[in-house]
């Protein structure tokens, strides 16, 4: 029962997600290469530590956690623009919060590299 085009089947399911993720680097163009960049890094300096794998886990929870949240804050600019195009204080103040949600998430993922990374420079981790 798969199938492309029909909009019960697991592939239709992903290729309409992979469309909104794809969508993200057409939208937020510059937060995307921001955040694959940052992934790219992420993952490198990982491997070149050696990480072990509860710190993988912790370093991919946060990467995964800050692209939902920026996929999230982009899905709610898009839905909120279309439903009201001009200027509202009350959509102002969603956007602003759903971007601060990603900030926030980011700030977090940093702190957990500096932690897991700073850990390893300074010896004592392993």
């Amino acid at each position: 029962m798969s199938g492309y085009g029909r909009k019960g089947s697991l592939r239709f399911k992903f290729s309409v997600a992979w469309a909104g993720i794809m969508r993200l680097f057409k939208v937020e163009r510059r937060n995307a290469y921001i955040h694959s960049a940052a992934t790219v890094l992420v993952i490198i300096a990982g491997f070149a530590a050696r990480l072990g794998p509860m710190e993988w886990v912790a370093l991919l929870v946060m990467v995964g956690l800050v692209w939902s949240l920026e996929l999230l804050n982009t899905a709610l600019e898009i839905l909120a623009d279309t439903i009201h195009p001009k200027e509202h204080p009350l959509i102002g103040a969603a956007k602003d919060s759903a971007a601060g949600a990603v900030l926030v998430a980011s700030i977090m993922a940093v702190v957990v590299a500096v932690i897991i990374f700073g850990n390893r420079i300074l010896g004592g981790g392993g």
